[in-house]
């Protein structure tokens, strides 16, 4: 089973969430999955689905605040063994391109 995920976890403030972004990245370290982080999220892969929980339940509990805003969605294709980079590189082969855009 190949488990990929988009986990995005923040707190509800005005200022610079950086700090509080790196501590649940940072949780991540403790479990048995590959992730990337990106501006809007970290994609998150693993083999087990309740290893995935388990991470993202930790990086959610390792912001502090008031309030945190935590989104979790799960692609859990279970009969095909497929990574996040595959999926990148199946779109990339229909563009015939880079999946990116030429601007900085």
């Amino acid at each position: 089973m190949t488990v990929v995920a988009l986990l995005s976890v923040a707190p509800v403030i005005e200022d610079s969430m950086a700090g509080e972004i790196a501590k649940a990245v940072d949780a991540l370290e403790e479990y048995d999955v590959a992730y990337e982080t990106n501006p809007m999220g970290t994609v998150i892969e693993t083999d087990d689905v309740d290893e995935l929980f388990a991470a993202a339940q930790a990086a959610h509990e390792a912001v502090d605040g008031d309030r945190v805003s935590t989104v979790l969605k799960i692609d859990d294709k279970r009969t095909v063994e497929t990574s996040a980079a595959e999926k990148v590189d199946a779109v990339e082969a229909e563009l015939g391109r880079s999946p990116t855009s030429d601007r900085e």
